[in-house]
C-alpha cells in the first residue's frame, strides 16, 4: 500500500461541521488537538444534538446532556467555539434548507479549511454509513461552494470564498495522513467526555482508548508512523 500524503498544515483556521456530538471524537479529535496545540484555531458546528441516539432515553432528556458533553469534549482538544444548529437527529435531508444552514455557518466562521467525517456510503467492507453522515457530507461540499457565491442565500451573511479544501476523517478513500502520536491521549479524553452516550453504547466503540488506538495504529503502520489519523481531502 502506498503511503498517503501528509495533511497540509499551512493554514490557521478550520471549521469542523458534523451531524452529531461524538462524530469528531471517533478518529479526528487527536488531529484537532495537534492543530490547536500548534496555534491553529478550530471551531465546531454540531448540526443536530444527537438527541435520538439513545433508545431508552427521551430526546428532550438526551439533547441538553449531549450538548454539555460535546463542550467538555471540545475543551480536551483546545476548541473553545462550538455551535449547535439544532436540526433533528436522524432526519437530515439533502436539499436547499440544509445547504443554506451550512453555507451560513461557513460565512459566520470564515475558515480556510472545513473538516467533517466520512460521508461515503460505507466505512469500508460490508457496512452502511448513517444517513445523517451521508446527507451532511454531500450538502457540506455544496455549501462550501454556495458560501463563496454572493448571489446565493443572500440573506445568510456576506460571501466567503476562502475555504481551500474540505477534509473527511475516517473515509474509506483516504488521501492524506496526520501524525497524532503526540496528541493521541487528548483525542481519547475528548471521546471519553461523552459519558452518557458511551454508557449506553456497549461493544468495542464504548471503550475509547483501545478502540481509537487500534485505528490509529493501523493507519500509522500503513504510513510509517506510530499513530495516525487519515482524511479524504476534496478541493
Amino acid at each position: 500500500m502506498t503511503a498517503l500524503a501528509p495533511f497540509p498544515e499551512d493554514w490557521t483556521t478550520a471549521l469542523a461541521v458534523v451531524a452529531h456530538p461524538d462524530d469528531m471524537e471517533y478518529g479526528a479529535a487527536a488531529a484537532v488537538a495537534r492543530w490547536t496545540g500548534s496555534g491553529k484555531a478550530v471551531a465546531y458546528v454540531m448540526v443536530t444534538d444527537g438527541e435520538a441516539g439513545i433508545a431508552d432515553l427521551a430526546p428532550e432528556v438526551v439533547g441538553p446532556i449531549r450538548r454539555e458533553e460535546q463542550r467538555a469534549a471540545c475543551r480536551e482538544v483546545g476548541v473553545d467555539a462550538v455551535e449547535f444548529l439544532g436540526l433533528s437527529d436522524g432526519l437530515l435531508v439533502e436539499g436547499l434548507p440544509l445547504r443554506a444552514e451550512l453555507a451560513a455557518a461557513i460565512r459566520r466562521h470564515r475558515p480556510e479549511v472545513v473538516l467533517s467525517i466520512n460521508f461515503r456510503d460505507s466505512w469500508g467492507g460490508p457496512s452502511w454509513n448513517h444517513v445523517d453522515h451521508r446527507v451532511l457530507g454531500r450538502c457540506l461540499l455544496d455549501a462550501v461552494r454556495d458560501a463563496a457565491n454572493p448571489w446565493l442565500f443572500t440573506d445568510r451573511g456576506p460571501a466567503w470564498s476562502g475555504v481551500r479544501f474540505t477534509a473527511f476523517s475516517g473515509s474509506p478513500q483516504p488521501t492524506h495522513v496526520v501524525d497524532v502520536a503526540a496528541s493521541f491521549d487528548a483525542g481519547v479524553r475528548s471521546l471519553a467526555a461523552h459519558r452518557l452516550y458511551l454508557g449506553h453504547l456497549g461493544g468495542d466503540m464504548a471503550d475509547p482508548d483501545p478502540f481509537l488506538r487500534a485505528g490509529a495504529t493501523a493507519a500509522g503502520a500503513a504510513n510509517g508512523l506510530e499513530l495516525a489519523s487519515t482524511f479524504e481531502l476534496i478541493s
